[in-house]
C-alpha cells in the first residue's frame, strides 16, 4: 500500500487489509510506504489512528517509511492510492519498476476507472472516515479475489 507520505492513507490501507486477511485466516504480509521522505519514522496521523481504532484496528505501531525499488522484488502486489503515486513509484524504481504488480487500490472496486483515494491530510475527521470507508470496501474485494488463490476458506466476519 503506497501513498505520498505514508502517514494517512497507506497506513489505513495496511491496517485494514492486514485485519481482514487475519480474519479470513490468511497469512499475508501487508506493508505500506510513501513516495516522499517527509514523515519517515513517524506514526500514522492521529486521525488515521483514531478512525482505525473506532473500527477495532490499531495502527499506532506502524512507522512511516519510504518506498524503495526493492519493494518490487519483495511484494507480489503493490497498490497505490493515487495515479501520481504510481508515477513517483516508477521514478523511484527505475528499471526495477514492474507495472504488472501495480494497480490503483480503487480499481478493485471500480475496474479501469482509475479513481484516487483522496488525501485527507489537510481535511477534517469526516474526511478520514470517508477514506476509511473507501479503503475498507476495496480491501474486502482484495480478500475475496485473492483468498481463493491462497486459501479456499470462507471470509469470516
Amino acid at each position: 500500500m503506497v501513498c505520498l507520505g505514508n502517514i494517512c492513507r497507506s497506513p489505513l490501507a495496511e491496517g485494514i487489509l492486514q485485519h481482514k486477511a487475519q480474519q479470513a485466516g490468511l497469512s499475508w504480509i501487508v506493508d505500506s510506504a510513501g513516495t516522499n521522505g517527509y514523515h519517515i519514522g513517524e506514526a500514522p496521523h492521529r486521525l488515521s489512528q483514531k478512525v482505525a481504532l473506532l473500527h477495532g484496528i490499531d495502527i499506532s505501531h506502524q512507522c512511516a517509511r519510504r518506498f524503495k525499488a526493492a519493494d518490487f522484488k519483495q511484494y507480489d502486489k503493490i497498490y497505490a492510492m493515487a495515479e501520481d503515486v504510481i508515477d513517483e513509484m516508477q521514478r523511484i524504481a527505475g528499471k526495477d519498476f514492474d507495472a504488472a504488480k501495480v494497480d490503483l487500490l480503487m480499481n478493485e472496486l471500480h475496474p479501469g476507472k482509475n479513481m484516487d483515494v483522496p488525501d485527507p491530510w489537510y481535511g477534517t475527521e469526516p474526511d478520514y472516515h470517508e477514506v476509511f470507508a473507501m479503503i475498507d470496501q476495496a480491501c474486502d474485494k482484495i480478500v475475496e479475489k485473492y483468498r481463493v488463490l491462497n486459501n479456499d476458506r470462507p471470509l469470516s466476519r
